[in-house]
Formats: structure tokens, sequence, C-alpha cells
């Protein structure tokens, strides 16, 4: 199978479950992985950042990712996420996880400490040189403090096993200036809900969705039609989805969504790592017009 199959469609950027005193419940995890496969999600990103992969030991998120494979025994691909602002670290979780049956790795721009267009260069050049496996590059400005430009990323898509980009900017042109640099065959993943489906109709090929937690099947039809061309049946859908693709952010990801998958009997408890608090009582409201937006709830 192409990487392009391989990662396309309605992707999950999975929460993590943990119990009230902040252990991972892999019991849980396991459930989560069914549903998602159940509804058919094209496939699962272990550990990324609404995964709270910043609070969890480089133990933990490996064994998550593991226990992620193992669940999901082949049935749908598992990306690993493996990205961390220290070249060598996140070279470590990358080799860790050789021959674990993981799909590729998902790699976000370094935080915190601001790298120039030439450090993330050297940054991804690094790891993918220290792997086999695909890597999928993530750019997420809002979180990071930087943005990895579209010329960075054709430097990078020379690569060979680097194969794609999450990019959740939220501006739409950088579809085109991305297949214009990189090429078509690279893959273009939006990691922003609400510009998703733009991105798709432009000629991404699929989303690594927060909200896909909860409203699996939805996405997943969603981005079907839009594979398909199909673009008025996908939009029908999406304009169902836009209040959980907004106020799904209403408070740091993956605040909201632990919670609303939480109400909806995904998970027993929203518990997440602290800094990390529940969802407000003040912020609840709009997520619950939300879900009933959706016909969730």
């Amino acid at each position: 199978m192409s990487n392009t199959r391989l990662f396309q469609g309605s992707i999950t950027a999975l929460i993590t479950p943990m119990d009230q005193y902040g252990e991972i419940n892999f019991e849980e995890l396991r459930h989560l992985v069914e549903y998602h496969i159940k509804s058919g999600t094209d496939a699962i990103v272990s550990v990324g950042t609404t995964g709270e992969s910043a609070t969890l030991s480089i133990d933990e998120n490996v064994k998550t990712i593991l226990k992620t494979v193992e669940f999901a025994d082949g049935r749908i691909p598992v990306i690993a996420g493996t990205g961390a602002n220290a070249t060598s670290e996140a070279i470590t979780m990358t080799k860790l996880l050789a021959g674990s049956g993981v799909a590729g790795c998902l790699s976000v721009v370094p935080y915190y400490n601001k790298p120039t267009q030439e450090g993330m260069y050297q940054h991804f050049k690094a790891i993918a040189e220290s792997t086999d496996l695909p890597q999928i590059l993530y750019n997420v400005p809002g979180r990071t403090g930087c943005d990895m430009l579209p010329e960075t990323v054709a430097r990078l898509a020379k690569i060979s096993n680097i194969v794609g980009i999450k990019e959740a900017t939220g501006d739409v042109s950088r579809v085109a200036k991305i297949r214009e640099l990189a090429g078509e065959d690279f893959i273009f993943l939006s990691g922003d809900d609400p510009t998703g489906l733009e991105s798709m109709k432009l000629g991404g090929h699929g989303v690594i969705s927060v909200t896909n937690n909860i409203a699996a099947a939805d996405m997943a039809k969603m981005c079907q039609f839009a594979l398909a061309g199909k673009f008025d049946e996908a939009e029908e859908i999406n304009q169902r989805l836009m209040a959980l693709h907004t106020d799904l952010f209403v408070e740091s990801n993956p605040i909201p969504v632990k919670w609303a998958a939480y109400k909806l009997g995904l998970i027993s408890n929203p518990s997440l790592r602290l800094p990390l608090t529940t969802l407000s009582e003040q912020a609840q409201p709009k997520v619950i017009a939300a879900l009933k937006h959706a016909n969730l709830l």
C-alpha cells in the first residue's frame, strides 16, 4: 500500500484515557481503538498533542503506542507521536519503535526553543536518517512558537522517508504552496478541524482530527465524500460538526475533547495530567451545545 493510501482520510488525534489519579487506563484505550475501527476511522495517531505527549514520560509514550498497536492488531494503521524539542530525544523515541508495527511517525516542530528554518531542517533530517519508518512533519505554530515555512517543507520532502505534513496553521493557501513546492505525491494532512474540509477541496489528503475522537463515524463519512469529490455531501456533515470543530478549543486541547468523550460515555473519567485541568464549569455549556448541534447528545 502506498503512503498516500496509508495516510489519508479521517485520522484521529487520539486522547489518552486516564484514571482519577492521572494513570493511563489501558482497558479504556482498548475500547477507544475498537470504537475507531467500528466507526470507519482511517488511522490513529497515538500520543500526539491530543494524547498529552508533553506530560507522559518516554516510557509511558512508548508503552501507550505499543499498546495501541497491539489493540489495533493490524486492522488500522497506527502513527506514533515521536516529536520532541530535543533532536536527540526525538531520535531516541523513534528508535524505540523500530519493528513495533507502527505505520509511521508524526514529529512536531521543536517547541519552546524556537529554531531557525535551518535548525528545523537539520532536526527533521537527523530524525529521518536515524530510521526507516515513514515520517510525517507536524507544523503547529500556535503551540510551538515558530512556523515551518513551505520552502523548508520542500527541502525536507526530498528526503525519501519524509512523506508528508500535518499542517495546523489553518491557512488553506498552504495546501497549494506545499503541493507546488514539495510535489503532489507529498501527503498534505490538515491539523485544523475548522478548515480541514477546505484543505481537502484544494487537494489535501485528509485531516488529523480532534473532533474525530467523539464524532468518528461522521468524520469518516465526511472525508470519504471529500476524497471522492462529493463536496456537497461532505459540506452537509461538516456544517453539523462546525461548532465542535471550534468549541473543542474553547480551552486548551485536549481539555474540552476529553470532557466531551466523558459526557458521551467513551471514557469514564475526564482526567488530565497537570498543568492541564478539567474543563471549567463556565465552558461546559458551550461544549454541550456543540454536542447537541452535532446530534451526539
